[in-house]
Formats: structure tokens, C-alpha cells, sequence
């Protein structure tokens, strides 16, 4: 069962301070109403790759509606079935359309080509006595060879899409009205008695016209061969950059040749089932069809830049112009006024399509980060002299550096069982560090992302928390395998968080089960200094089960859990919390299995990972310190949304980060000890500290070296790199 943080976990005053019942509500219409974000909902809505179609959708739902409620015989099943004909003509023409500009081009003349192959289709099976199977082969052939003029200008003369088949629109249509000059008396009706032909005009199959279903599995082939296929890839590739695909070794010029080649072929099949429903042809057929078909297309969501779109896309475009001229139809509206809605359709969407396409990026980037109200205590006095618990010392000041320059990012620090050094790095590395005085460095293993949290199993493997990958285990021989990289996804939330992004700090149970933080889930390792600025409950505490291989969430909704240590008896677990400035208690056995609560809190920095002593407290990284400024910062929401809106990103408020100290607990949550550099010249930061042989080591995500301090009080053969270890008389106690 996945466990509830308690209500204090954000935007709660502390409990020591007194606030008037009045003003304790007014502060909790006010958290609820930051808690209700719905900014962040839209952005994660835009950031959706299904989000683009929806609209499309939702205008033809709203076209269905509005005609179906106001012109009566609209939704009938009788004009539906003739509407499905006519729409499949379009639908067919329209995917032709949308495989061009995905590859980044464009072709007007479509509805040439449409009335030219209907005129073709007709005179071969009148005039020349061919079989009408042959009859129509023919057909799809003159339609794929008039793509292939397009096609061939564009692609090996590197003509001008547009001015080519601009140019191409004139010349078929010219032809188109010889041959109808020429052949009108013949071509204006026909009758044709061939079952074939028949089939194609009137056929139903379990009474939806058989050009419907033709569409359908045109529908289904163009999807799989867009989205599954190398060809598809290799579409969308080039509509991207033809320069980046001609790179990447595709023929680009083969590649344009077929999407215009597969635009006449589909234009040729609509002709083929127009000229068998209507059995007549005329110069006007086609006539202001690529108007049609552009407006459909862009309607759909299928953008004139290129490199991206769906033939579904295109299909939910085409049946909103279809409906659309239905409806006017039905309402005795001329042809005009539809001409001219399309033409207004197409500027807006034209418009639209530009100017969506060019800010989506900066839309989700501004909307993205949505702040909410977070509180602290009153900020401690660390002030050298102060006397309080956490006053300022220099007993980092002289720690000793290992492996000065020689590592980059060493955010955690663990030691084996013979006393090497282990760390990781932003290059992705796992260093060891061996000898008297760690002087040997070899590179253990390479796993790629950034290495955080670090951990020993029973069997000596190095259990590692990777940034942007997942959870992943070292043997001893060095060799690197993934344990888990994904988890139960949360269903109530629009992002899929199944996926781990920022997995941080990891602890080992007793009985081997493998308790790890991820900081948040919707912003990566780059861009984890938004989830402070944002601070919001994004984290979640996470097991993976190395017996059964399964990963599952134990606690949602915690604001950026770090640290993670079992406590000494191995009956529950301290998380930190770093932008709250607190230590979670959570039970995974005993009594209290399952409750939440507070260990401590109102600490004077921010808080990373937690470790185990030898004397039975435990160590705590604080990575830098709070400050007035941005306390007030954090309880104001519309002051850091617009910091992130109006000034540069190198100039926001940050949490300070400059320096940092490692502070001691003990079990009951009382403060025992702390070791600080306060100008930040041996250790910047502080982002782990291990304790090993009567030493310290100490780690940090931004340094360039691995600190380490002789602690007087501890023994010399103590470490706490290893598991907790339940004690046998606990054990027998329950």
C-alpha cells in the first residue's frame, strides 16, 4: 500500500509558531488553491505528443455536433453512408497530400492530377474496350507516373516544391481540358455494366461503401509503414532536415521521388472510385481541389514545416471538411460562401500551424515550472559565536583532498570491505581509488549518465542510482548490469512517470530488498535546480525487489527526496527532503509498519544524503545553506513564475549552494555534532559523507575532489559502508 505524507509535508507552518484561527484559513484557501495546478496541467497537456491531434478531434466533434443539432437529416444514417463515399475520395487525395509535407514538401497539384485520372479511367473503359481491371491498373499508373514528374523536378533538379507543382497544376489541367474538348460527348455519362465497376462505385461491404473500407486499410498501411517502417522513418527524417538526413546516409532524393509518386497513386485511386460512383468526367472535375486538401491537411495538425504528422492527422482534417460542406449543403449555403470559409480556415490555420510551431518550446517552457507556496521555520542562527546548535566551525578547513583534479561531480562516496575508495562521476564513470594513501586510480566501471547514490549488497555488488537510467549493479569483477530503470505508473497523472529520470540515493534493507529515492519525476539531472524553484511534491520513495526483479512505488508525492539511510535496527527508513529542509521517518516493519512522520526538521541548509555512524547516530549533507532572500522567495509563487518569465535564466534566485557542512544526529532526532567550511575552499558543496576507519569521507556533486577528516571520538576498525544489520535479539523480540 502506498503511504500518504503527512499534511505538513508542504506549505504548512511550522508548529511551534501561533497563528489566529483566521488567518490559519485564509492560509488554507491559499495553499489550495496553489495546490490546484492547473498551469502545470495545460503544460504537460501541450508537452503531449497526442495533444496536437486532440484539437483537430475536438473540431470535428464540435462540427458533428453543431450540424447535428441544428440541420435536421444531418446525422441520418442515409446521408452518413453518402457523406463515407465522399469522404474516402477526399481522405485518399488528402493522404497523399500529407506524406509530401511531412517530407517537407508540398504538392497543388493534386487536383489535377484527381480530374486528369478520372478522365483517363473513363476513356480506357469506353473508348479502348480494355477489361476494366486493366482498365483501372492502368489508371493507378498514370496517377503514379504524373507523381513522378513532380517527384523527379523536385527531388533531382532541386526545383521549388511549391513553384513545381504550381507549374505541374497548369499543365495537367491543360491536358485535362483537351482531352475534354476532344472526348466530351463520350465522357459526360457512362454506362457501365462490369461487376468490377460496379463494385467500386456502389459496393458496400456490411453496408459501408467499399471506398470506406479501402480508406480504412490505406489508413492502417500508411500508419504502419509512417510510424514502423524504414521508409517512414526516412520521410519524416528528410521533412526535418534534408541536410541532417543526407548526413545520416539516406537518399533523400529517393526518398522525395516516392512520397510524390505515393500522392499521384492515391490521387488516381479516389479518381478511380469518383469515376465509378458519378460514371462521368468533365474538365471541372478536381477544379480548386488543392485548396480543399491543404486546408484539410493543416486542419489536421500536419505542419507545413515538415517532419512530423500522421495520416491519421490527416483523416480527422479531411472528415471536418467533408462534414463541414455537408452540413452548408444541407443548409441551401452556396458554394461560395464555402470557398470562402476554407479559404478563411486556411489562413488561420496556416497562421496558426506558424506561429505554434515556432514558441511550442518557449509556451512549455514558461508554463512548465509552476511554483507553489513552500514554508520554513525561523532560520537558525549558524553565526560562529552564536552558541546555538549549528554554529559555524572550520573543522573542514583542513580536510584532506584525494584525488585532487583527478574526478569530476563525486556525488557519493562509498568504501569495500578492503578499504578502497569507490565514487562516481558527471563522465559517468565508477573511479577506484586504492593504497596507503588512496593514490592509485583506475576506472571500475563505465555505466554512462551521472552515478549518484552508491551502496554494497551482501555479495559485494556496488548498487548504483544513475541519473536518467535507472538503478544498476557493479560486480566485484566490474562488470555493469541494469537492475531497474521503470515503475508502476501513477494513473491520476497526466506524465508518465513510469519511467525513473532522476534516480538519487539508495539504502539496502535487511532482508535485500533495495529502498532508492527519485528526486523528481518531471524534470531531468540538467534541470534539477527547477524542482527547488518550483517546489512542489514531484518525488516519490521507490523498492526494487532483487528476488522477484519488480520495482514498485512506496510513497508518492514527496518534494525532492535525497537521502535515503535504513536506520541501525533496519525497521524503517530517514528521507531527506532537501528543498523542505527535513528528515522523514518512514516504518518498513514492526508496529509501526507503514506510518509516515517527521524525524527533524527546520535545518539551516538544504539537505542531500544521509549515511549511518558507528556510534549509532547518523550523518546528514547539508549541500548549501538557506537564506532570507529566499525563504521570502519560497513563500511567494508569483514572484519566482515571473524571475523565470522576464529576466535571463543565469540571473535567477537560486538556492545558495556555495558551501555546505555535515551535521550528526542522533536516533531521537537531536543535533550531536557539526563540521563546516564556511568560505567553501577545501568542499564548495557537500553532498555525501561516508564514515570509514576512523575517517570521514566526504563528497561532493560539484567538486573536483573526495575530502577526508579523522574523527577522534570514532573506531579506527568502524565503518558504515555496509548494510544495516538487524540485531538477533531484536529479531527474536518480534
Amino acid at each position: 500500500m502506498t503511504a500518504t505524507v503527512p499534511r505538513l509535508r508542504l506549505g504548512s507552518r511550522p508548529p511551534e509558531r501561533n497563528v489566529p484561527a483566521n488567518e490559519t484559513l485564509v492560509m488554507k484557501l491559499r495553499h489550495l488553491r496553489r495546490r490546484i495546478a492547473l498551469q502545470q496541467v495545460f503544460a504537460e497537456l501541450f508537452e503531449k505528443r497526442w495533444m496536437e491531434p486532440a484539437i483537430p478531434l475536438a473540431l470535428l466533434i464540435g462540427v458533428f455536433v453543431f450540424f447535428s443539432a441544428t440541420t435536421p437529416g444531418f446525422a441520418s444514417q442515409e446521408n452518413l453512408l453518402s457523406t463515407s463515399a465522399e469522404l474516402a475520395e477526399l481522405s485518399l487525395v488528402c493522404l497523399g497530400m500529407a506524406v509530401v509535407v511531412i517530407s517537407g514538401g508540398i504538392d497543388l497539384s493534386v487536383g489535377s492530377m484527381f480530374g486528369l485520372c478520372n478522365m483517363a479511367v473513363i476513356l480506357l473503359v469506353t473508348l479502348s474496350g480494355l477489361p476494366v481491371p486493366v482498365a483501372i491498373a492502368l489508371g493507378l499508373l498514370i496517377g503514379a507516373l504524373l507523381g513522378s514528374v513532380n517527384g523527379s523536378i523536385v527531388a533531382y533538379l532541386k526545383a521549388r516544391p511549391f513553384l513545381t507543382t504550381l507549374v505541374t497544376l497548369i499543365i495537367f489541367r491543360g491536358v485535362l481540358n483537351l482531352l475534354d474538348l476532344n472526348y466530351s460527348a463520350q465522357t459526360a455519362t457512362v454506362f457501365v455494366t462490369d461487376p468490377v465497376w460496379e463494385w467500386f462505385g456502389t459496393g458496400k461491404v456490411a453496408g459501408i461503401p467499399f471506398s470506406f473500407v479501402t480508406l480504412i486499410g490505406v489508413l492502417i498501411v500508411g500508419h504502419i509503414v509512417l510510424s514502423r517502417s524504414r521508409l517512414g522513418w526516412h520521410i519524416t527524417a528528410v521533412g526535418a532536415s534534408r541536410r541532417a538526413a543526407r548526413h545520416a546516409g539516406i537518399r533523400v532524393e529517393r526518398v522525395l521521388l516516392i512520397s510524390y509518386v505515393f500522392s499521384g497513386l492515391l490521387c488516381a485511386l479516389a479518381a478511380i472510385f469518383y469515376a465509378s460512383r458519378l460514371s462521368s468526367a468533365s474538365a471541372r472535375v478536381g477544379e480548386g481541389m488543392e485548396l480543399t486538401v491543404l486546408t484539410a491537411v493543416i486542419l489536421g495538425g500536419i505542419s507545413l514545416s515538415g517532419g512530423k504528422g500522421t495520416v491519421w492527422r490527416a483523416f480527422i482534417g479531411a472528415a471536418t471538411i467533408s462534414l463541414l460542406g455537408k452540413g452548408l449543403l444541407l443548409m441551401n449555403v452556396g458554394g461560395e460562401v464555402f470557398q470562402t470559409v476554407l479559404a478563411a480556415v486556411l489562413i488561420v490555420a496556416v497562421g496558426l500551424d506558424l506561429k505554434w510551431g515556432k514558441n511550442r518550446g518557449k509556451a512549455i517552457q514558461k508554463t512548465y515550472v509552476n511554483p507553489t507556496i513552500v514554508e520554513y521555520g525561523e532560520l537558525q542562527d549558524t553565526r560562529p559565536g552564536s552558541g546555538t546548535r549549528f554554529e559555524q566551525n572550520d573543522r573542514l578547513v583542513g580536510a584532506e583532498a584525494i584525488g585532487l583534479g583527478q574526478v569530476e561531480g563525486p556525488e557519493d562516496v562509498i568504501l569495500d570491505k578492503q578499504g578502497r575508495l569507490y565514487c562516481g562521476t558527471r563522465q559517468g564513470w565508477i573511479l577506484r581509488f586504492s593504497g596507503e594513501n588512496f593514490e592509485h586510480r583506475e576506472i571500475f566501471a563505465r555505466i554512462g549518465g551521472h552515478p549518484l547514490g552508491l551502496a554494497f549488497d551482501a555479495e559485494e555488488n556496488l548498487v548504483v542510482c544513475v541519473a536518467g537510467m535507472g538503478l544498476y549493479a557493479v560486480t566485484p569483477q566490474g562488470e555493469v548490469r541494469k537492475l531497474t530503470d521503470e515503475t508502476n505508473r501513477n494513473w491520476l497523472q497526466l506524465r508518465d512517470d513510469s519511467r525513473l529520470r532522476l534516480a538519487d540515493d539508495l539504502d539496502i534493507a535487511p532482508d535485500g530488498k533495495i529502498y532508492f529515492s527519485e528526486a523528481t519525476t518531471r524534470f531531468e539531472m540538467a534541470d534539477w535546480i527547477l524542482d527547488g524553484i518550483e517546489g512542489r511534491p514531484n518525488g516519490r520513495l521507490l523498492c526494487y525487489d532483487p528476488a522477484t526483479g519488480k520495482t514498485r512505488t512506496v510513497i508518492r508525492n514527496l518534494v525532492f527526496p535525497n537521502g535515503v539511510c535504513v536506520s541501525h535496527d533496519g525497521k524503517s527508513l530517514l528521507i531527506a527532503q532537501t528543498w523542505l529542509c527535513r528528515i522523514l521517518r518512514f516504518h518498513i516493519d514492526g508496529p509501526d509498519k507503514g506510518r509516515l512522520e517527521v524525524f527533524m526538521e527546520n535545518f539551516p541548509g538544504y539537505l542531500d544524503n544521509i549515511n549511518r555512524a558507528s556510534d549509532g547516530a547518523y550523518w546528514v549533507a547539508l549541500n548549501g545553506m538557506r537564506s532570507p532572500a529566499y525563504d521570502l522567495a519560497m513563500r511567494m509563487p508569483t514572484f519566482r513564475r515571473r524571475m523565470m518569465k522576464r529576466i535571463p535564466r543565469d540571473e535567477w534566485l537560486y538556492p545558495s549552494m556555495n558551501h555546505g557542512c555535515v551535521v550528526k544526529v542522533s536516533e531521537q532526532g537531536e543535533v550531536l555534532g557539526t563540521w563546516w567550511d564556511p568560505g567553501g575552499t577545501a568542499h564548495a558543496t557537500i553532498t555525501s559523507m561516508r564514515e570509514h576507519g576512523g575517517y570521514l569521507y566526504i563528497g561532493g556533486l560539484e567538486n573536483n575532489r573526495i575530502g577526508r577528516i579523522k574523527l577522534d571520538e570514532a573506531e579506527p576498525t568502524a565503518s558504515s559502508s555496509g548494510r544495516a544489520v538487524r540485531s538477533v535479539a531484536g529479531s527474536a523480540a518480534n
